[in-house]
């Protein structure tokens, strides 16, 4: 029920470095109830320049999830994000199994940083950022009508990646408090979060 970030697909259309004579080994994991014990070592297709470990945690009403996965990516950023009730960190390195250790919990640690975030119903919600999640966020995402928004915290280095996914229309950061804006909502939002974070993750 909460492996939602992963059941979609995650596919990336991005800029993709062929690579030549060595191939990248990373550890694969999926990890959908909170751990990574069962990682396997895994030689990366060509065009995989790094080895990715994500953690995601989901909290719906009372209930938290923890879910991790690593394994070979095109693009990567380190950071985090946060949509409200769905936050993920990201690690990226670049040599042979380099992926070892899982990626962070996301930060519980407020950092005096407020932004707009959506649950489904409106985007006039305020959420407190935490960690390194310094921006605030907008991304129009297509979900078969007319395109809606999700809103949320984000890293700096998450703000200047180039890749892009389909669903999503625009991403955008700004600085200062609230200054992602607030707006009504209808579409579904674990839709449109897994949509988001597609972003950022390459199957």
């Amino acid at each position: 029920m909460f492996s939602f970030f992963f059941s979609l697909d995650l596919s990336l259309t991005c800029l993709c470095f062929i690579t030549k004579g060595h191939s990248l080994s990373c550890y694969e994991c999926n990890g959908l109830t909170g751990s990574c014990v069962d990682q396997m070592e895994l030689t990366c297709p060509s065009g995989s320049t790094h080895c990715e470990s994500l953690t995601a945690v989901t909290q719906i009403g009372h209930i938290t999830s923890e879910e991790k996965r690593k394994g070979c990516v095109s693009a990567c950023q380190n950071g985090s994000i946060n949509l409200g009730l769905a936050r993920m960190t990201t690690t990226c390195c670049n040599t042979d199994l380099c992926n070892l250790q899982d990626a962070p919990d996301p930060s519980n640690v407020p950092n005096g940083k407020k932004c707009y975030y959506c649950d489904g119903l409106t985007c006039s919600n305020t959420l407190s950022c935490s960690g390194d999640d310094d921006r605030c966020i907008t991304a129009r995402v297509a979900s078969g009508g007319p395109p809606a928004v999700v809103k949320g915290c984000v890293s700096k280095s998450f703000c200047g990646a180039t890749t892009s996914v389909r669903n999503v229309e625009s991403f955008s950061c700004c600085e200062g408090d609230l200054c992602n804006g607030a707006q009504s909502v209808s579409q579904s939002f674990l839709f449109l979060c897994c949509s988001l974070l597609s972003y950022f993750l390459l199957h």
